[in-house]
């Protein structure tokens, strides 16, 4: 009887999160879908075919670049920044935090829009600058996920190291890193998730030069008559970040198990 509830609660949770991706696994399939109807009245694949023709698979590979390039700039930075502030290692760690989340306070649609005249008038390349300004916006994340997990961590560990003779950044990587692994792999998915959902500083930035799978949605919800072809894309749009996941569950599970043993 004690599980009952969590299993319910559980499956409650999984239907009203896959209750509403009905309809839009539907819309892939149908090729006439009035209104007043309750299934599709016609049955085809054109919408699949204008989603290939519109240059999806690109759009999806330069997605999962952009997030790639976020995770790998955020999480180290992240990971600096989580050390110092959960290990306490600043004298004042209240005004960093509050610039870290400054990114997360204001508007992206705001800070893309100050921040492209600043972009055009030093001449950074769209991709560049790009990728730098998601960097920023990911930046809170991966700190404050890598200083609860330094919170947890016993700095005496990485000390005692050094007292055996391990030089700073041996101890670091034989030590802490090991012991911060799930905190990582948790900091670089939820970077790679801002470069991979990202829509307003792609497209502001970006010049709309940069046609990442975001950008193809929204074009495609823009126009009328295109509910097919938009659920169609973000079908494919969802296939990376689930990817992403798999790989997480299965990399948390797998340390966790080594550290049973």
């Amino acid at each position: 009887m004690r599980w009952t509830r969590p299993a319910t609660v559980t499956a409650l949770l999984v239907l009203w999160l896959v209750i509403p991706l009905v309809p839009l696994v539907m819309w892939t399939g149908a090729a006439r879908w009035s209104g007043t109807a309750r299934v599709p009245q016609e049955l085809g694949l054109d919408a699949w075919h204008d989603a290939l023709d519109s240059g999806v698979l690109t759009a999806l590979g330069l997605s999962v670049l952009l997030g790639a390039a976020v995770a790998l700039i955020a999480t180290p930075l992240g990971a600096l920044a989580g050390r110092a502030l959960g290990w306490r290692l600043l004298r004042r760690p209240t005004l960093p935090s509050l610039v870290l989340l400054g990114p997360v306070a204001l508007a992206p649609f705001a800070v893309a829009m100050g921040l492209d005249i600043v972009i055009l008038r030093l001449g950074i390349p769209g991709e560049v600058a790009v990728v730098l300004v998601l960097s920023v916006f990911a930046l809170p994340y991966t700190t404050f996920t890598l200083r609860a997990t330094y919170l947890s961590l016993d700095p005496a560990l990485e000390e005692q190291a050094r007292v055996l003779g391990a030089t700073p950044a041996r101890a670091r990587r034989r030590t802490t890193l090991p012991a911060a692994a799930n905190g990582l792999v948790t900091a670089a998915g939820l970077a790679f998730l801002v470069g991979w959902s990202d829509y307003a500083v792609t497209l502001l930035i970006g010049g709309g030069q940069i046609i990442t799978a975001p950008i193809l949605i929204g074009s495609a919800a823009a126009g009328s008559g295109n509910d097919a072809l938009t659920a169609t894309l973000a079908v494919l749009a969802s296939l990376p970040p689930l990817a992403v996941l798999a790989v997480y569950t299965y990399v948390v599970a797998r340390t966790t198990t080594k550290g049973y043993r």
